[in-house]
């Protein structure tokens, strides 16, 4: 699996269907959900192609939403994170193609009562279908917020998702490392005890490690940091810092920690917030960086703009898209050149 930061083909995204994190037809919540995955799209749409995946009978809306150029599918969907419910797609000598897409199973992130994967189930081979190349079934239950590489063989992992009793029961690390080592040709796994605290509430994910850790480069990891003690994700940051300023990546470089700082908010609605600007997305030419209308977001900005000088960073309000449960990355999936 090449890095995010390699050129892509295009970017999938879905678009936001009526259920229950989003709401029923016609409902504030589901149009201002829609508004904010189409203002993504079309943001990420002048830099690279991108693809738009709708329900069934839903097209006609998405159109209306977004760029003549952003292509436009309906496909069967139970929700919108398409980071996770579609495929991973990895260079592969032995595909005709040249990329392979991986079908992680997938089952509403641990059976989640409020979840729905019937169609959601079946979302990543379609994906794989319309992109033209072939799909390599695997037998770990994850998601593409489960996990983050470098593209020279590190990959990294959450305990809390990839050794859920309901997700994959009976699993060992040991097991895990080597479904994913075969899938995205990676060879040393880097295990983070979870995730933020918020993501184990409801429409959570029981810590992806998009919100918590990514690399910016080979050898460069970016960490979430809430450095005030009055939220609980200040023992979780402190915790993962302190174990990757210890690791050392596939080719045995102890790991540079770039620490990016939590928004000084610290709850919204009397729940702490897990807001990341961890949760960004690297496209061709621009980084899509959550902001929150903080201080920090300038921070955060500027911390990205050093890493990735080659290209822009844009922030979008990510308030909305975190109040249903994940941030830019969760809603994007990159299909590399």
């Amino acid at each position: 699996m090449p890095a995010e930061a390699e050129p892509h083909e295009r970017t999938w995204m879905a678009f936001p269907p009526p259920n229950e994190t989003f709401g029923e037809e016609g409902s504030p919540t589901l149009t201002e959900a829609r508004r904010v995955w189409a203002d993504v799209a079309n943001l990420v749409a002048r830099h690279e192609p991108v693809t738009l995946v709708a329900g069934i009978g839903q097209g006609r809306i998405a159109r209306s939403l977004v760029r003549p150029d952003i292509d436009v599918v309906e496909v069967a969907l139970d929700d919108a994170w398409m980071r996770d419910i579609g495929p991973t797609f990895v260079h592969d000598p032995s595909s005709p193609t040249g990329l392979t897409a991986v079908d992680w199973r997938f089952n509403g992130w641990g059976a989640q009562s409020w979840a729905a994967w019937d169609r959601d189930r079946h979302v990543a081979a379609g994906v794989a279908t319309l992109s033209g190349h072939p799909c390599q079934e695997s037998t770990l239950t994850t998601e593409g917020g489960g996990l983050h590489v470098d593209g020279e063989g590190t990959v990294l992992l959450t305990d809390t998702v990839q050794l859920d009793h309901a997700r994959n029961p009976g699993w060992s690390r040991e097991q895990v490392e080597a479904e994913v080592h075969a899938r995205l040709g990676t060879t040393t796994a880097i295990w983070l005890p979870r995730g933020l605290t918020r993501d184990y509430g409801r429409f959570g994910t029981r810590g992806h490690v998009d919100v918590v850790a990514a690399f910016l480069r080979p050898g460069m990891v970016a960490v979430h940091s809430q450095t005030n003690p009055a939220h609980p994700d200040h023992e979780v940051s402190q915790e993962i810092i302190e174990l990757l300023v210890t690791s050392t990546d596939a080719c045995g470089r102890r790991l540079q920690v770039v620490e990016l700082p939590a928004p000084t908010v610290l709850a919204d609605g009397g729940e702490f917030v897990d807001y990341s600007y961890i949760n960004h997305y690297v496209a061709n030419g621009v980084v899509v960086l959550c902001g929150f209308d903080d201080p920090h977001d300038a921070v955060a900005a500027d911390i990205l703009r050093r890493a990735y000088p080659a290209r822009t960073v844009e922030l979008v309000d990510a308030r909305p898209v975190f109040a249903y449960g994940g941030g830019v990355h969760c809603i994007t999936q990159q299909q590399p050149r």
